[in-house]
Protein backbone atom coordinates (compact mmCIF):
# COMPACT_ATOMS: atom_id res chain seq x y z
CA UNK A 1 0.00 0.00 0.00
CA UNK A 2 1.33 3.44 -0.84
CA UNK A 3 1.55 6.15 1.81
CA UNK A 4 -1.78 7.94 2.07
CA UNK A 5 -3.44 10.25 4.54
CA UNK A 6 -5.74 7.65 6.09
CA UNK A 7 -7.91 8.38 9.09
CA UNK A 8 -6.80 5.96 11.84
CA UNK A 9 -10.39 5.05 12.82
CA UNK A 10 -11.54 4.39 9.27
CA UNK A 11 -8.35 2.59 8.32
CA UNK A 12 -8.63 0.27 11.33
CA UNK A 13 -12.28 -0.41 10.45
CA UNK A 14 -11.16 -1.34 6.92
CA UNK A 15 -8.80 -3.99 8.35
CA UNK A 16 -11.65 -5.49 10.38
CA UNK A 17 -13.96 -5.46 7.35
CA UNK A 18 -11.28 -7.19 5.26
CA UNK A 19 -10.84 -10.00 7.78
CA UNK A 20 -14.60 -10.35 8.17
CA UNK A 21 -14.99 -10.79 4.40
CA UNK A 22 -12.15 -13.35 4.33
CA UNK A 23 -13.76 -15.35 7.14
CA UNK A 24 -17.35 -15.15 5.89
CA UNK A 25 -16.78 -15.68 2.17
CA UNK A 26 -13.31 -17.23 1.82
CA UNK A 27 -12.27 -14.38 -0.49
CA UNK A 28 -9.06 -12.36 -0.46
CA UNK A 29 -8.77 -8.98 1.23
CA UNK A 30 -10.14 -6.07 -0.81
CA UNK A 31 -8.79 -5.91 -4.34
CA UNK A 32 -9.42 -2.17 -4.43
CA UNK A 33 -10.24 0.32 -1.71
CA UNK A 34 -10.73 4.02 -1.25
CA UNK A 35 -10.50 5.04 2.39
CA UNK A 36 -11.62 8.51 3.45
CA UNK A 37 -12.61 10.00 6.79
CA UNK A 38 -16.31 10.54 5.92
CA UNK A 39 -17.01 7.42 3.86
CA UNK A 40 -15.03 4.62 2.27
CA UNK A 41 -15.42 1.72 -0.13
CA UNK A 42 -13.85 -1.69 -0.63
CA UNK A 43 -14.22 -4.14 -3.54
CA UNK A 44 -14.11 -7.93 -3.13
CA UNK A 45 -14.21 -10.72 -5.68
CA UNK A 46 -17.03 -13.15 -4.84
CA UNK A 47 -18.68 -16.03 -6.67
CA UNK A 48 -22.17 -14.72 -5.97
CA UNK A 49 -23.94 -11.70 -4.59
CA UNK A 50 -24.34 -11.72 -0.80
CA UNK A 51 -27.90 -11.71 0.48
CA UNK A 52 -29.37 -8.83 2.45
CA UNK A 53 -29.06 -11.04 5.54
CA UNK A 54 -25.35 -11.62 4.84
CA UNK A 55 -24.76 -7.87 4.43
CA UNK A 56 -26.36 -7.33 7.85
CA UNK A 57 -24.15 -10.14 9.24
CA UNK A 58 -21.03 -8.39 7.88
CA UNK A 59 -22.00 -5.13 9.59
CA UNK A 60 -22.86 -6.93 12.85
CA UNK A 61 -19.60 -8.91 12.86
CA UNK A 62 -17.48 -5.81 12.22
CA UNK A 63 -19.27 -3.99 15.06
CA UNK A 64 -18.86 -7.00 17.35
CA UNK A 65 -15.08 -6.95 16.79
CA UNK A 66 -14.96 -3.17 17.31
CA UNK A 67 -16.89 -3.54 20.59
CA UNK A 68 -14.50 -6.27 21.76
CA UNK A 69 -11.99 -3.56 22.75
CA UNK A 70 -9.08 -5.30 21.03
CA UNK A 71 -5.64 -3.76 21.22
CA UNK A 72 -4.09 -2.74 17.93
CA UNK A 73 -0.37 -3.47 17.92
CA UNK A 74 2.42 -2.84 15.46
CA UNK A 75 5.37 -5.18 15.08
CA UNK A 76 8.20 -5.47 12.62
CA UNK A 77 8.60 -8.87 11.00
CA UNK A 78 11.06 -10.24 8.44
CA UNK A 79 9.33 -10.66 5.06
CA UNK A 80 10.16 -14.39 4.99
CA UNK A 81 8.58 -14.94 8.42
CA UNK A 82 5.58 -12.77 7.54
CA UNK A 83 4.91 -14.87 4.43
CA UNK A 84 4.04 -17.77 6.76
CA UNK A 85 0.96 -15.97 8.16
CA UNK A 86 0.19 -13.13 5.73
CA UNK A 87 -0.87 -12.95 2.09
CA UNK A 88 1.90 -10.82 0.61
CA UNK A 89 0.63 -10.97 -2.99
CA UNK A 90 -0.22 -7.25 -3.03
CA UNK A 91 3.12 -6.22 -1.57
CA UNK A 92 5.09 -3.93 -3.89
CA UNK A 93 8.25 -5.36 -5.46
CA UNK A 94 10.39 -2.78 -3.66
CA UNK A 95 8.97 -3.57 -0.19
CA UNK A 96 11.66 -3.72 2.49
CA UNK A 97 12.89 -7.00 3.95
CA UNK A 98 11.33 -6.06 7.28
CA UNK A 99 7.58 -5.42 7.19
CA UNK A 100 5.41 -3.36 9.51
CA UNK A 101 2.57 -5.67 10.57
CA UNK A 102 -0.57 -4.31 12.19
CA UNK A 103 -2.41 -6.76 14.46
CA UNK A 104 -5.93 -6.20 15.69
CA UNK A 105 -6.04 -8.52 18.67
CA UNK A 106 -5.94 -12.07 17.35
CA UNK A 107 -8.60 -11.17 14.75
CA UNK A 108 -6.46 -9.67 11.99
CA UNK A 109 -2.85 -9.20 10.91
CA UNK A 110 -1.83 -7.24 7.83
CA UNK A 111 1.33 -5.68 6.44
CA UNK A 112 0.49 -1.98 6.47
CA UNK A 113 2.18 1.41 6.65
CA UNK A 114 -0.93 3.43 7.58
CA UNK A 115 -2.02 4.96 10.90
CA UNK A 116 -4.31 3.00 13.23
CA UNK A 117 -6.13 3.40 16.52
CA UNK A 118 -4.53 1.83 19.59
CA UNK A 119 -7.73 -0.01 20.57
CA UNK A 120 -10.85 -0.92 18.58
CA UNK A 121 -13.00 0.94 21.15
CA UNK A 122 -11.76 4.17 19.49
CA UNK A 123 -13.36 3.33 16.11
CA UNK A 124 -17.06 3.87 16.79
CA UNK A 125 -20.00 2.23 15.07
CA UNK A 126 -19.45 0.83 11.57
CA UNK A 127 -22.31 1.32 9.10
CA UNK A 128 -22.66 -0.16 5.62
CA UNK A 129 -24.14 2.63 3.50
CA UNK A 130 -24.73 0.58 0.34
CA UNK A 131 -23.51 -2.34 -1.73
CA UNK A 132 -23.63 -3.29 -5.36
CA UNK A 133 -22.58 -6.45 -7.15
CA UNK A 134 -21.44 -6.62 -10.77
CA UNK A 135 -19.29 -9.10 -12.71
CA UNK A 136 -18.26 -11.02 -9.59
CA UNK A 137 -17.26 -7.94 -7.59
CA UNK A 138 -19.10 -6.57 -4.59
CA UNK A 139 -18.48 -2.96 -3.64
CA UNK A 140 -19.19 -2.16 -0.01
CA UNK A 141 -19.55 1.52 0.92
CA UNK A 142 -19.30 2.30 4.61
CA UNK A 143 -18.92 5.05 7.19
CA UNK A 144 -18.43 5.42 10.90
CA UNK A 145 -21.26 6.90 12.98
CA UNK A 146 -20.65 10.44 14.16
CA UNK A 147 -18.01 11.30 11.56
CA UNK A 148 -18.95 14.38 9.54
Amino acid sequence: MSEKNYDPRMHSAEHILNQTMVQMFGCKRSMNSHIERKKSKCDYILKEQPTTTQITEIENKVNSIIQSNLNVNIEFVAKEAASQFLDLSKLPQDAPETLRVVRIGSYDACACIGPHVSNTSEIGQFQIISTDFSNGVIRIRFKLAGVE
